[in-house]
């Protein structure tokens, strides 16, 4: 008989055993109640100082910005009140800014020989009053600032052309010259023209008169600008 439970194939080999065992991994023990409340603790400042520091950072550059530009509208309105107030000041300085008559002058038309007659229509005065076409009388006295510019459009051969401001006391009182300016002017054809200009400092008294005085008033050049006579109140 034929032995059915024999075979020639050898058994499967048994898997080897190692020496060492295998780790046990341990679940790590979950935090305690006390360091979870530190922590959440910990978070909630965190967030507290944070809010705090924004809110106290935003109120910081409010009120900075808010008082810079409170300053610069201080300045700003400083700067206007001084404007305002400089310009208050020039309104009511005593002055005058006198332009000579434009319209050609004849021997009858002219005022007191050698004296420029002034054209009140388009002269300033404040608080300066106007005598007889020439002169001007203070009503404050102090020191003035006194300036005259008179330009000629003719020459004279025989002497240079002259520009005199004169003052007398009042109306009846002496001349005497108190500022005095010189050009010269060859050519007679009216093509060249010369300027005497001068200003000066006088202390002038109540009733003073002042004018300016040239040799001959048919030198004189007329046109809108050239010739003026001034003063202001320092």
């Amino acid at each position: 008989m034929i032995n059915t439970y024999q075979t020639s194939l050898a058994p499967p080999p048994v898997p080897p055993r190692h020496s060492r065992s295998h780790p046990v991994l341990i679940p790590a023990p979950l935090p305690s109640q006390g360091h979870s409340k530190s922590l959440l603790r910990f978070l909630v400042g965190a967030v507290l100082l944070h809010i705090f520091l924004s809110v106290g950072g935003f109120i910081y550059l409010y009120h900075n910005g808010k008082m810079g530009l409170q300053g610069r509208l201080s300045s700003a309105e400083g700067t206007a009140a001084q404007l305002s107030s400089e310009k208050q000041e020039t309104s009511s300085k005593i002055l005058a800014r006198m332009v000579v008559e434009q319209r050609p002058h004849t021997p009858a038309q002219l005022p007191t020989p050698g004296y420029l007659p002034w054209d009140m229509k388009h002269s300033v005065l404040r608080d300066i009053n106007y005598y007889r076409r020439s002169w001007l009388t203070i009503l404050q006295p102090g020191d003035y600032y006194v300036y005259s510019r008179v330009t000629f459009s003719k020459g004279d051969s025989q002497r240079p052309l002259a520009s005199i401001v004169k003052l007398r006391e009042n109306e009846t009182g002496e001349e005497k010259t108190v500022m005095q300016a010189f050009c010269n002017l060859n050519d007679k054809s009216g093509s060249i023209r010369c300027t005497a200009s001068q200003g000066d400092v006088i202390t002038l008294k109540k009733g003073n008169q002042l004018s300016v005085w040239v040799q001959d008033l048919s030198l004189v050049n007329y046109e809108e600008g050239a010739t003026t006579f001034g003063m202001y109140k320092l």
